[in-house]
């Protein structure tokens, strides 16, 4: 690893959009220095699920041959079951990925999200960045020469690079230190996830989310004998995964009567934590200020209903890189184009979000009409269906269609 006395650039957070960054400016020859408070990464179930447009952005990186020989999972098709519609319709009316060729775009890829920050760490070192774990006491100063302190190995130091990137997650620390304020939705409902293992029996092709009961359901193959398991649940019913013997109600949820094959879900071994989290959006209208910019989760993220983050992550290092490697000069109005692409591409990707959450984490009998009808409706072109947004990406369907007035005519439902 070459160790930059002084770097151009210093990137706080060494997950995935910190370390995908690195990687390519690194292999553009700038010097930059990465950041990370952690010495390990874990699984604290955060996204394992590449949208297809996401997948198309890692190409645009020169990420995606390096995920895919890691063991990025493409999967192959989609079925909605659920307690509106029975399962012989819901397989009609099944949805295959490879369908999306025709459009340019690959399956959804699934990776373990920490050994896609392994591997994208090992891939940053590779093409010449530096990483520093273990760092504690960071000190963040904006201005036209920022300044970057932190202490490492029991030594306090201090960079003075051109500019520095905030990759810090939800809670970033840069963002707050530099002043830049975050918008937040209240959040809407619960989620729960784990990495589950000896899944031979449901195939490893196939995905699916649905309602039943009071359950919305979502599972991910990885691999031909591991899925990572998702369960939405509402706040009144916030105790429902806590406790020490959490993973084995998560599990019994798997007990779907919707779903074929279910049973293999809920026999599986738990190869990671459960853990829950609440849902809601957040954003930043200009995600940077002199000397500064935020990406990825720092910057805001979308509910995770739609399994958008490691998308929006990989787009904002596109862009940000585009922009840093198209003129040298790193002034704030650089970062004006991505803060307006950003802006109406979360606005999108939140209107969607909120759209499935108001179909799939409302339960009882109201609630499973309501989904019936809009289903129909959609069926027969009369309902504004923006759920290939989840797919295909925030700026292929037509700007109209993002409204909204598709939230007031659900909740009039």
């Amino acid at each position: 690893m070459e160790k930059h006395i002084n770097p151009e650039v210093v990137i706080v957070g060494a997950g995935i959009g910190g370390s995908a960054l690195a990687t390519v400016l690194a292999r553009a020859g700038i010097a930059v220095t990465l950041l990370e408070k952690s010495l390990v990464h874990v699984d604290h179930v955060r996204g394992e699920w590449l949208a297809p447009w996401g997948v198309a952005e890692t190409q645009r990186l020169g990420l995606y041959e390096t995920l895919l020989a890691a063991g990025g999972h493409h999967l192959g098709r989609h079925i909605g079951y659920g307690d509106d519609i029975d399962a012989a319709t819901a397989e009609s009316q099944l949805l295959d990925f490879n369908a999306f060729a025709n459009a340019g775009f690959k399956p959804p890829l699934c990776m373990r999200h920490p050994d896609m920050c392994d591997l994208l760490n090992a891939e940053a070192i590779k093409s010449g960045a530096e990483l520093l774990r273990g760092v504690t006491d960071l000190q963040v100063i904006a201005g036209a020469a920022p300044e970057v302190r932190f202490r490492h190995d029991g030594v306090d130091r201090k960079f003075t690079p051109r500019i520095v990137v905030g990759a810090d997650g939800r809670n970033s620390v840069v963002r707050t230190q530099v002043g830049i304020d975050q918008h937040r939705d209240p959040t809407h409902h619960l989620m729960a996830g784990m990495l589950v293992d000896d899944t031979a029996g449901w195939p490893a092709d196939l995905q699916t989310f649905g309602t039943e009961a009071r359950v919305n359901f979502l599972a991910f193959p990885q691999s031909a004998n591991r899925v990572r398991l998702y369960i939405c649940y509402a706040l009144d019913d916030k105790r429902r995964f806590a406790g020490a013997d959490n993973q084995a109600r998560f599990l019994d949820a798997f007990r779907l009567d919707t779903v074929p094959l279910s049973e293999h879900l809920a026999n599986a071994t738990p190869s990671g934590p459960c853990n829950s989290y609440g849902n809601e959006d957040t954003w930043t209208d200009v995600p940077y200020v002199p000397g500064v910019v935020l990406i990825g989760d720092a910057a805001g993220h979308n509910d995770p209903i739609i399994g958008q983050g490691l998308s929006i992550s990989y787009r904002d290092v596109r862009v940000v890189r585009d922009l840093m490697l198209e003129n040298r000069n790193w002034t704030p109005a650089l970062f004006q184009p991505y803060a307006d692409e950003r802006r109406e591409r979360m606005r999108r990707l939140r209107l969607t979000a909120s759209t499935f959450s108001i179909l799939s984490v409302e339960f009882g009998d109201h609630a499973r009409d309501r989904r019936r009808k809009v289903h129909q409706q959609r069926l027969q072109g009369s309902f504004p269906d923006v759920a290939p947004v989840a797919f295909v990406g925030p700026e292929v369907l037509p700007a109209e269609l993002f409204d909204e007035s598709i939230l007031d005519r659900l909740r009039a439902m």
